[in-house]
Protein backbone atom coordinates (compact mmCIF):
# COMPACT_ATOMS: atom_id res chain seq x y z
CA UNK A 1 0.00 0.00 0.00
CA UNK A 2 1.41 3.44 -0.89
CA UNK A 3 2.58 5.89 1.77
CA UNK A 4 1.52 9.50 1.26
CA UNK A 5 2.98 12.59 2.92
CA UNK A 6 0.74 15.35 4.27
CA UNK A 7 1.70 18.79 5.56
CA UNK A 8 -0.16 20.79 8.19
CA UNK A 9 -1.74 23.97 6.80
CA UNK A 10 -1.45 25.68 10.19
CA UNK A 11 0.80 25.04 13.16
CA UNK A 12 2.37 21.59 13.53
CA UNK A 13 1.00 19.12 16.05
CA UNK A 14 2.81 16.62 18.30
CA UNK A 15 3.23 14.31 15.26
CA UNK A 16 5.30 16.97 13.47
CA UNK A 17 4.92 19.45 10.61
CA UNK A 18 4.44 16.59 8.16
CA UNK A 19 2.81 13.20 8.62
CA UNK A 20 2.80 10.01 6.57
CA UNK A 21 -0.29 7.90 5.98
CA UNK A 22 -0.67 4.46 4.39
CA UNK A 23 -3.62 4.66 2.05
CA UNK A 24 -5.00 2.81 -0.91
CA UNK A 25 -4.72 4.68 -4.21
CA UNK A 26 -8.54 4.55 -4.32
CA UNK A 27 -8.88 6.41 -0.99
CA UNK A 28 -9.64 10.12 -0.99
CA UNK A 29 -6.78 12.35 0.22
CA UNK A 30 -6.82 13.26 3.90
CA UNK A 31 -8.05 16.75 4.76
CA UNK A 32 -7.68 16.47 8.54
CA UNK A 33 -4.73 15.24 10.59
CA UNK A 34 -5.56 11.90 12.26
CA UNK A 35 -3.55 12.98 15.35
CA UNK A 36 -4.81 16.50 16.08
CA UNK A 37 -7.70 17.10 13.66
CA UNK A 38 -5.96 20.11 12.05
CA UNK A 39 -6.13 20.83 8.34
CA UNK A 40 -3.56 19.05 6.14
CA UNK A 41 -2.74 18.99 2.43
CA UNK A 42 -1.08 16.30 0.33
CA UNK A 43 2.58 16.92 -0.58
CA UNK A 44 4.28 15.62 -3.70
CA UNK A 45 7.26 13.47 -2.81
CA UNK A 46 10.00 11.54 -4.58
CA UNK A 47 9.29 8.15 -6.04
CA UNK A 48 11.63 5.22 -5.47
CA UNK A 49 12.20 3.10 -8.56
CA UNK A 50 14.28 -0.03 -8.23
CA UNK A 51 16.03 -1.10 -11.41
CA UNK A 52 18.05 -4.26 -12.01
CA UNK A 53 21.75 -3.78 -11.33
CA UNK A 54 23.44 -6.13 -13.75
CA UNK A 55 23.06 -8.32 -16.79
CA UNK A 56 22.26 -11.43 -14.72
CA UNK A 57 19.44 -9.53 -12.95
CA UNK A 58 18.02 -8.48 -16.32
CA UNK A 59 18.26 -12.06 -17.60
CA UNK A 60 16.51 -13.44 -14.49
CA UNK A 61 13.69 -10.93 -14.97
CA UNK A 62 13.21 -12.03 -18.60
CA UNK A 63 14.82 -9.04 -20.33
CA UNK A 64 17.14 -9.22 -23.32
CA UNK A 65 19.99 -6.71 -23.46
CA UNK A 66 21.79 -6.07 -26.75
CA UNK A 67 25.01 -4.03 -26.77
CA UNK A 68 26.21 -2.55 -30.07
CA UNK A 69 29.66 -3.88 -30.95
CA UNK A 70 30.07 -2.93 -34.62
CA UNK A 71 27.97 -1.68 -37.53
CA UNK A 72 25.02 -4.09 -37.61
CA UNK A 73 26.52 -6.37 -34.91
CA UNK A 74 25.11 -6.56 -31.38
CA UNK A 75 26.23 -8.69 -28.45
CA UNK A 76 23.43 -10.40 -26.54
CA UNK A 77 24.82 -10.07 -23.01
CA UNK A 78 21.77 -11.90 -21.59
CA UNK A 79 21.92 -14.85 -24.02
CA UNK A 80 20.07 -17.97 -22.89
CA UNK A 81 20.68 -21.60 -23.84
CA UNK A 82 20.58 -22.04 -27.61
CA UNK A 83 20.73 -18.33 -28.40
CA UNK A 84 23.51 -16.77 -30.44
CA UNK A 85 25.87 -14.58 -28.41
CA UNK A 86 26.16 -12.13 -31.33
CA UNK A 87 23.26 -10.81 -33.37
CA UNK A 88 23.86 -9.67 -36.93
CA UNK A 89 21.25 -7.30 -38.35
CA UNK A 90 21.26 -9.09 -41.72
CA UNK A 91 20.94 -12.62 -40.23
CA UNK A 92 17.51 -13.26 -38.69
CA UNK A 93 18.62 -16.65 -37.30
CA UNK A 94 20.86 -14.81 -34.82
CA UNK A 95 17.92 -12.89 -33.29
CA UNK A 96 17.11 -13.67 -29.62
CA UNK A 97 14.35 -16.23 -29.06
CA UNK A 98 11.63 -14.07 -27.52
CA UNK A 99 9.30 -17.05 -27.02
CA UNK A 100 11.63 -18.16 -24.20
CA UNK A 101 11.12 -14.87 -22.34
CA UNK A 102 7.60 -13.70 -23.26
CA UNK A 103 4.66 -15.70 -21.96
CA UNK A 104 0.91 -15.15 -21.87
Amino acid sequence: MPVYTYEHSGPACAAGATIEAKQSMKDAPLTLCPHCGGAVRKVLSRVFINTPRGNSSLKNLGFTKLVKRDKGVYENVTARDGESRYMHADKPETMPNLKKTITD
